[in-house]
């Protein structure tokens, strides 16, 4: 029958005997390699194929055994050898017929049954939390968890509804709407639920995209955003959260303090509470949810009270009175009833009342009093006329009182020919200047609390349905009381009593408490443990918020925060929260401390609408939220929203919050852990690095716009480290230009088989330019460097984001290498970069140059100007100049006059090119004569042919050896032919060699040395006639390839004249000549390189790519 032939291919030895169908499980075996055979029979009952003959023959000619594992009944089963199978060969779990062409992957691409069944069992827990990493690693042991089971009433609602409501709206709504009045009050409240509604549509659509741990809006932040994003906005939510603990519990003290609420009095009091909540969350969490239904009941007590209330007034008003004098309101802690007068007929003794007191120097009628008393009379009105009253006609517009001012009622009658009240009169005062921008500030934070039901997530039964649905519900319901509340204070709530924000006109009564019903003691009850289940709530919140921050490790700082007891309650960050609770609870009012926590909301909620819209603008491919009732123009605008609030309620708080934010930004920019989440962010700069490479030029950029986009050739050694770094500090010395760079190294091997030692390479590279130089790394793997230099330099960049300059190192010591690859591929590069038209920038003495630590004080950058290759040598010194280690360097720029040139004039231009170029810079021609080529230049020449002859023998392989001979042996047979010459010829020459060898390499330089060369020359010419034959023989070698004793003449003299003037230059720039034509003058080109740099401390050998690279045009 067909079946399916396996060819199994073992790597060791001891793999190949006993190998049978009774054998163990082959998967221990890690080294066999599968591979698919062709489809033939295969005899039932012998498991090695005869047909076979036992092996098969690989593509590398050796003989591999030939395998199939059959069972008794004939149904071929073969045990994979890549899964790790630890139940023998009959366990089903890991092999599958219907997949056998997968199985090989299977390790790393499990079944979708295997992924569906993980998905079923995913726990939702914070990701990194160790009772997740606990639950891993007991697995089957531990206790299988309740499944969540809350759903969107109780799980996502009222959690919103009780983190809405708060302390604003019983002691705060009412003095807005009378300030303001209530059109400018519902467009206050319009505007902020608004901006929360946007927000939630928002945080819906990141919410039900995929899961969302506990965490919150930091969570869906920092995975949308990116961690520089997310730790800035979740510190500034948590100092949001923080700050509105502090003012849950300065709202809790002052309706304690029912119209006492001396500052001093708020800090010691406040200072106490907020250290028995603290005590209260330090000793358990589950003892503030026990409480939170209570508060939240206590919460929708007292809003019922309020519009029963305001039903009951229309029919039966409650009495509280309010005193005026004139249209003036008076302070009715001390009056008692019937009090309110001047004088009263009933009592005889004393028939003035206190307010006469008051104003008067004294009891007796005829005291001198105060004019304004005198000239009014004092009267009373209802503080709560009643739903029928008509009220609100006088409540609809704004009254905006000044800090120090008396309240008014403007429909009464008033004479003001008297002197402005006195703050030591029984007055009602406004204690600030109020203003639209600051009442927004102030309500914010009666919206805010959006977040619980995301906060949540790991305890609903359906996340994803409940969190839209719960929180735009509340916003909705929230966002209809607050609504209807402004119009039932301006249309029950007398205008005097609405803007005494203490209630001082009614004995200190809360002003919503006196519309409530039955009793004003329900509201202040109610109220005040509402704040403090929701001070409570904060503190309990804030920590936990820290503390997910510093798990994620994305600000080294706050690393302890992550720590706290065995169970996981955060002790430290609990601690540093109530010592910041507690600098707010130290500002001791209210009214200060909301619009702080309002930036930070609002910070907060404008980075939840960036994100939403980013994603939806993106169109990221993971982008598919559940909640589909969102689009990019809400995100906007809701985000414009909160930035108008932010200004609007406080521009200088804004400035603050903005600056907190930023510098946190770029604190995790710099040292932070780097993360990746996939966050809109990359998403953007991916899309905006798209856009800007198609909007690029394909071809070369415009002169004005060229800059060097470098590409660095590294060599790493044994160990992956760099063999010469400071070719990076150079790179990076380069980069004023702003240009792109590439730092690439090739690993000799086979792809399939070295990608581990070429990922270890560009990590290794990836740690170094994090250190040194801004770029990226490129690691290619290829048989020969040469041919990864050349893919390299082919292939770098993306579209218009090509390397255009090639930075390499000098091959040191290529003299003394037996190994000629180095500098072959060296010369390989150059012809390689001249061919891709690239610039090519070579620096000699590389170890020399100066790192970033050390500046050059002085000096100069000399430049040697020999040929125009499009300007680079301008422009070269004129980046290095703007880094910090060569700014001191002045700059000389030397060019080369021959005969026939007029130096005087070449000068003149050369500065009025530069004067063009705006390039400041010392100019100087150096003339060179025309001159006899000198017997040293002679002998530097015949020492690099006679080195290059001996290094291509020592390198012959031995069938080229005897090549070698056979040509040796023909050449001395033609020889004898002409009668010239003996076999003692060859020890004439080579003492000849020596001797001149030893020459060249003694007068290396100075006039000394040069006598010598023409004495020895001389000498050699008065020799034998055998020693004449050989010497002529040189000379006519010289001339039949004479370039190379004029290129080493040109190295020669141009090597003299630069170290005569560049000696003392801090680097020298010098055009690079070309590579020969003919590969078989490398040798002497390499020579000629080092010929012309001689003497010289620091070279940067420059080869334009063709193009011109700097322009005298704007």
């Amino acid at each position: 029958m067909a079946s399916v032939r396996f060819t199994v291919t073992p790597t060791k030895a001891e793999d190949l005997p006993g190998l049978s169908d009774t054998s163990p499980d082959i998967s221990s075996r890690s080294g066999a390699r599968v591979r698919f055979g062709s489809r033939e029979s295969v005899n039932r009952s012998d498991p090695l194929s005869e047909g076979s003959g036992g092996g098969t023959t690989t593509a590398g000619g050796a003989e591999t055994p030939d395998y199939s594992n059959v069972e008794q009944d004939g149904n071929s089963k073969i045990s994979s050898v890549y899964i790790n199978n630890t139940h023998g060969v009959d366990d089903d779990d890991f092999y599958d017929r219907n997949l056998a062409l997968f199985e090989e992957e299977m390790d790393t691409r499990p079944k979708v049954s295997s992924l569906l069944n993980r998905l079923a069992n995913y726990t939702n827990l914070t990701q990194g939390a160790r009772e997740h990493e606990e639950a891993e690693s007991i697995g089957e042991k531990k206790k299988a968890s309740k499944s969540p089971q809350m759903g969107t009433f109780m799980g996502v609602y009222l959690p919103c509804l009780q983190n809405i409501f708060g302390v604003i709206l019983f002691l705060r709504l009412t003095w807005v709407v009378g300030s303001a009045g209530v059109l400018q009050a519902l467009c206050i409240v319009f505007i902020c639920c608004c901006c929360t509604l946007l927000t939630a549509i928002s945080m819906s659509a990141i919410a039900t995209n995929g899961v969302v741990p506990a965490g919150g809006a930091y969570f869906m932040i920092s995975r949308s955003l990116g961690p520089e994003f997310g730790g800035a906005v979740g510190l500034c939510f948590y100092l949001g959260t923080t700050f509105a603990g502090a003012m849950y519990i300065l709202g809790a003290i002052e309706i304690l303090l029912v119209g006492a609420a001396m500052l001093n009095n708020m800090r010691v009091y406040g200072s106490i509470c907020l250290l028995l909540m603290s005590l209260l969350v330090f000793v358990g969490v589950k003892y503030v949810n026990k409480l939170a239904s209570i508060f939240l009941a206590c919460v929708i007590v007292s809003i019922v009270s309020i519009y029963i209330g305001a039903l009951v007034s229309a029919f039966k008003p409650p009495h509280f009175p309010v005193c005026m004098l004139g249209n003036r309101t008076i302070n009715g802690h001390e009056i008692d009833e019937n009090q309110c007068a001047k004088t009263i007929l009933l009592q005889i003794k004393e028939p003035t009342t206190y307010l006469w007191k008051q104003f008067c120097q004294g009891p007796e009628i005829n005291a001198t009093c105060d004019q304004y008393f005198l000239s009014n009379n004092f009267s009373e009105i209802e503080g709560i006329p009643g739903l029928a009253s008509g009220i609100i006609s006088e409540n609809l517009w704004s009254s905006y009182p000044s800090r120090g001012d008396v309240l008014e009622k403007a429909s009464l009658i008033s004479t003001h020919d008297a002197h402005p009240a006195s703050t030591q009169q029984p007055y009602v005062f406004a204690d600030i200047t109020t203003s639209f921008t600051l009442l927004v500030g102030i309500f914010f934070p009666s919206v805010t609390g959006i977040m619980a039901g995301s906060n949540r997530s790991g305890d609903l039964k359906d996340a994803q349905r409940s969190i839209p649905i719960g929180t735009i519900l509340a916003i909705l319901t929230t966002s209809i009381v607050y609504l209807s509340s402004v119009v039932l204070f301006g249309t029950c709530i007398d205008g005097v009593l609405l803007r005494d924000k203490f209630g001082d006109s009614v004995k200190g009564n809360l002003v919503v408490g006196t519309l409530a019903w039955p009793t004003p003691w329900v509201i202040v009850i109610g109220s005040f443990f509402s704040t403090c289940g929701a001070g409570l709530q904060s503190l309990t919140g804030a920590p936990r918020l820290l503390q997910a921050i510093a798990k994620d490790n994305i600000i080294p700082f706050l690393r302890v925060f992550g720590h706290g007891k065995a169970n996981g309650e955060p002790t430290w960050a609990l601690l540093l929260t109530a010592l910041i609770a507690e600098l707010g609870i130290l500002i001791a009012s209210l009214d200060l401390v909301a619009p702080i926590l309002t930036m930070f909301f609002l910070m907060c909620y404008l980075f939840v609408n960036l994100a939403c819209g980013l994603q939806t603008l993106l169109r990221t491919p993971n982008w598919r939220p559940r909640f589909s009732y969102y689009h990019w123009t809400l995100s906007f605008l809701g985000m414009t929203i909160c930035l108008a609030l932010m200004f609007i309620s406080s521009w200088y708080y804004a400035i603050v919050a903005m600056v907190i934010a930023g510098m946190i930004y770029k604190y995790i920019e710099y040292h932070g852990a780097e993360k990746e989440w996939g966050d809109g962010i990359r998403g953007l700069s991916l899309s905006a690095a798209r856009y800007a490479l198609l909007r690029l030029e394909e071809g070369p950029p415009h002169t004005k716009n060229w800059r060097p986009q470098v590409l660095v050739l590294l060599k790493l050694d044994e160990d992956a480290h760099v063999k010469s770094p400071r070719l990076l500090t150079f790179a990076n010395q380069l980069k004023a230009g702003k240009g792109l760079t590439i730092v690439g190294t090739v690993v000799s091997g086979n792809f399939l088989q070295s990608y581990g030692e070429a990922l270890a390479a560009e990590q290794v590279g990836s740690s170094i330019l994090a250190e040194r130089v801004k770029g990226f790394c490129q690691c290619i793997v290829a048989q020969k460097p040469r041919e990864g230099i050349s893919h390299m330099i082919q292939s770098s960049g993306l579209g218009g984001m090509k390397p255009n300059t090639v930075v390499m190192g000098w091959p040191h010591a290529w003299r003394q290498s037996e190994d000629p690859q180095s500098w072959k591929t060296f010369i390989n590069t150059v012809r390689v970069t001249t061919a891709a038209h690239l610039a090519l920038l070579v620096p000699k003495n590389i170890s020399l140059f100066p790192s970033n630590s050390e500046p050059c004080t002085e000096g100069y950058i000399d430049v040697w100007w020999i040929v125009h290759d499009g300007g680079m040598l301008m422009l070269l010194p004129f980046l290095l100049r703007q880094h910090k280690v060569w700014r001191k360097c002045g700059m000389r720029i030397f060019t080369v006059a021959q005969m026939e040139d007029n130096s005087i004039q070449m000068k003149k231009d050369l500065a009025t090119f530069l004067y063009h170029l705006r390039i400041e810079a010392e100019v100087e021609v150096v003339e060179m004569h025309d001159s006899d080529i000198s017997a040293y230049t002679y002998e530097r020449t015949l020492m690099m042919e006679q080195r290059s002859q001996m290094l291509r023998q020592m390198r012959l392989s031995k069938s080229d050896r005897e090549r070698e001979a056979q040509l040796v042996k023909d050449r001395n047979s033609m020889l004898r032919l002409t009668s010239i010459g003996s076999d003692d010829d060859d020890d004439t020459d080579g003492g000849e060699r020596d001797r001149a060898t030893s020459a060249g390499s003694g007068g290396g330089g100075g006039s000394g040395g040069s006598a010598e060369h023409h004495r020895r020359v001389q000498m050699t010419w008065t020799k034998e006639k055998t020693s004449q034959y050989r010497w002529k023989q040189h000379i006519h070698n010289f001339s039949q390839d004479h370039s190379n004793v004029r290129r080493m003449h040109t190295a020669v003299k141009l090597n003299e004249v630069i170290v005569n003037k560049s000696h003392d230059a801090r680097l020298v720039l010098l055009n690079m000549p070309g590579p020969p034509r003919n590969t078989e003058g490398d040798e002497n080109y390499m020579e000629f390189l080092e010929v012309l740099t001689e003497g010289l401390e620091r070279v940067l050998l420059v080869r334009g790519g063709g193009s011109e690279v700097i322009t005298i045009y704007s």
